[in-house]
């Protein structure tokens, strides 16, 4: 669900105008409903409310601090991935029990500063890295909370490349390597393991590979006496949203399906959804550059990019694109399809391909979904400058994020 309606045949967010906005601000130009955000963790926070989980929203989805600050406000922790995060989320006031911080590949530095802010827990996701926080934890007289991020082998049928759970991938720390940390615990002498961590992979729409990785893990559990101590299971994130003609399980039955087995497994849970909240909070807004034709193939050529937007060229994504102008989705030639580009000099600058849309040159144009993965996988290439984010709350418009400037792409060089 989200609130961006056609009203007297005009897109809205929520109560504003999304073509008065393109205009105000120009495109391209990332739009969020603050009504969309808040609902989608009220959902998730109402459907686990029977065991109270710590609901910590996954950062790396959309880092902007005005949404970072919304949360945290409305009772979210954060799920962080690097020290940026980390500098993010202290500079919104979370509060510092409420941080828990992954990745298979955290620095000395980042580790070091994550120490010193005293964060609720660090998702380990290896024998070295755990032997480096003990190190660290030992210099910095501390004793640190650290969960052991478990690879459960599961297939989570989603896209290759944001599948997390399988052996193959670089995630987590296999059964016997896990099995050896928990029976040797007593060498990590400043550091806590007080929990596992889950995390499967992302958009996964169905429960069956949730339920697989908690079988998985509650034996795991049963089988090693030194996990009576454990207090935490965090079962990450990954829930899917509809981009398409998908039916991702809702807030409700996912708890539903999850709630009989994690009550069995008996520890505090700890979520960490990102996409499921703000995915489908946000759309980016482009205006057509040109219409053309070549060997009887029509292109609609915008103003956004693979730089703007990265999911369709990454993972041949399909985001929904609409007219901003309701009565122009009308218009499309039966049988007559076209693709959706960027100017990048790439053939993989795309926004959508093989679709009936009909638009003139000045006309605007919405992608749907684009709340997360959108701005947070922005880059500079082709020295573009990256676009702003406006958020709306019933019919008052805030600007969030300023356009970059020219002298902004070149801030940090250095001509010698």
């Amino acid at each position: 669900m989200d609130y961006f309606k056609y009203k007297n045949s005009s897109l809205y967010c929520e109560g504003v105008s999304v073509k008065k906005i393109a205009k105000k601000y120009d495109t391209p130009l990332f739009i969020y409903s603050q009504k969309t955000i808040l609902e989608h963790f009220s959902k998730l926070k109402e459907a686990f409310s029977q065991i109270k989980p710590l609901i910590c929203y996954s950062v790396k989805a959309n880092s902007n601090l005005s949404i970072l600050k919304l949360l945290v406000k409305a009772g979210a922790g954060l799920d962080i991935v690097s020290g940026g995060e980390l500098y993010r989320a202290k500079k919104i006031k979370c509060h510092s029990e409420k941080i828990v911080y992954a990745s298979v590949g955290k620095t000395e530095e980042e580790i070091k500063e994550a120490i010193a802010e005293d964060i609720f827990m660090f998702n380990v996701e290896s024998t070295n890295e755990l032997k480096r926080i003990d190190k660290i934890a030992k210099k910095s007289g501390k004793k640190v909370r650290v969960s052991l991020r478990l690879n459960p082998d599961v297939e989570s049928k989603t896209h290759k490349y944001i599948t997390t759970g399988k052996k193959e991938t670089k995630f987590g720390i296999d059964k016997k390597s896990a099995r050896e940390i928990f029976l040797g615990a007593d060498k990590y002498k400043n550091v806590i393991i007080a929990g596992i961590h889950l995390h499967i992979g992302s958009q996964i729409t169905e429960s069956f590979p949730f339920i697989s990785a908690l079988k998985k893990t509650k034996e795991f559990l049963a089988a090693i006496p030194a996990s009576k101590n454990l207090e935490f299971l965090n079962i990450g994130g990954g829930l899917g949203i509809v981009y398409k003609d998908e039916q991702p399980q809702t807030a409700k039955e996912f708890a539903k399906n999850t709630l009989p087995l994690l009550k069995t497994i008996g520890l505090k849970v700890i979520l960490e959804p990102g996409r499921f909240i703000i995915g489908n909070a946000g759309i980016l807004v482009t205006k057509v550059l040109y219409n053309k034709e070549s060997y009887n193939k029509g292109f609609i050529v915008v103003d956004a990019a693979m730089n703007d937007f990265l999911r369709p060229s990454l993972y041949n994504a399909y985001h929904k694109i609409i007219t901003v102008d309701e009565n122009k989705n009308k218009l499309f030639q039966k049988n007559k399809l076209v693709d959706i580009v960027g100017p990048v000099c790439e053939s993989g600058d795309f926004l959508g391909k093989k679709r009936k849309i009909s638009a003139d040159e000045g006309d605007y144009l919405a992608v749907f979904g684009a709340g997360a993965y959108g701005t947070s996988m922005s880059s500079n290439y082709n020295s573009r400058r990256r676009a702003p984010e406006v958020l709306i709350n019933n019919k008052r418009c805030y600007r969030i994020k300023k356009r970059e400037s020219y002298q902004d792409l070149i801030k940090q060089e250095i001509i010698i």
